[in-house]
């Protein structure tokens, strides 16, 4: 059992938190900017929250932080009432925001001076996976801070893995929502193209699932897509906060990211139409206007 925290109790924090508590037995502190989320999440899962980050992480072997982005990352880390002010020395910052390299190089950097040690691991599987502990983690670091991490971090995770050195999990992240990016146009367009033609949608994703064409996204989101209903998953504005962090990151490295710059204005075409809470797979709504 270790001593941990957790910082930010969002749609993925609050169920992360829990796992951490709940299945890996560790003694859990949390916080929230919104208090009175920390004390529910304090009396539904029998761990302690505290009125700032720097008082969370007192004595904290691990801390975990799962944010809005940059900004909000750094609102939290520095400043007299931030996690460095009050974690020990020896002890891990796990950062599972989506954020920039930029930022977990920044971090990692800064970390390393005070004594601390850090791993940048964003998450990728949306509030289902956070909610059944299944989330693939995708990890920057150092091998021997990884190696002690790992058990912890599986406590919500089915796939932990080290992808480099600081930012190579952010990094990794953004291949991850780039290629999401073109998996859920490319199924909406499908499903937009078979309801035009007169198909049965289920019949044919149950054949073409299995094939070449089959993913994740096809097969946990065409019944919704198809009865047209976005209340649920992973935003539209959560996504195009992360591919601007890809595209912008691809812009500093010189690659050419064509598809991911015209989804991310398809989204913004969807956004406008009042979906910024609206799942991602509502790029159909689009097509179907």
């Amino acid at each position: 059992m270790a001593k941990v925290a957790f910082i930010g109790l969002g749609v993925m924090g609050y169920p992360m938190a829990a796992h951490l508590k709940d299945k890996g037995g560790h003694d859990v502190t949390v916080y929230n900017r919104t208090a009175e989320k920390a004390r529910k999440w304090a009396g539904e899962h029998g761990g302690g929250h505290s009125p700032t980050p720097r008082e969370a992480v007192v004595d904290a072997d691990f801390v975990f932080m799962c944010v809005g982005n940059d900004d909000d990352v750094r609102s939290v880390v520095y400043g007299e009432d931030g996690i460095f002010a009050g974690m020990k020395s020896g002890a891990t910052l796990i950062d599972n925001t989506t954020a920039s390299a930029e930022l977990a190089r920044e971090l990692g950097e800064a970390a390393y001076e005070q004594g601390f040690k850090f791993l940048d691991a964003p998450v990728s599987g949306g509030q289902a996976g956070a909610e059944n502990g299944v989330l693939t983690v995708m990890c920057g670091g150092s091998q021997a801070d990884f190696d002690a991490a790992k058990p912890v971090i599986e406590c919500y995770a089915k796939m932990v893995g080290l992808m480099g050195p600081a930012g190579s999990g952010q990094l990794t992240k953004m291949m991850n929502q780039i290629c999401i990016a073109g998996l859920v146009q490319g199924l909406s367009e499908s499903i937009a193209f078979g309801q035009k033609a007169g198909l049965d949608i289920e019949k044919v994703v149950s054949v073409i699932s299995k094939g070449a064409a089959g993913s994740w996204q096809m097969e946990n989101r065409h019944k919704t897509m198809s009865a047209g209903h976005y209340d649920h998953g992973f935003a539209v504005e959560w996504m195009r906060k992360d591919l601007g962090i890809c595209l912008a990151e691809a812009k500093r490295k010189g690659a050419r990211l064509p598809v991911t710059a015209l989804v991310d204005q398809f989204y913004a075409e969807v956004e406008a139409m009042g979906g910024k809470r609206w799942d991602t797979s509502s790029l159909l709504a689009l097509l179907n206007r």
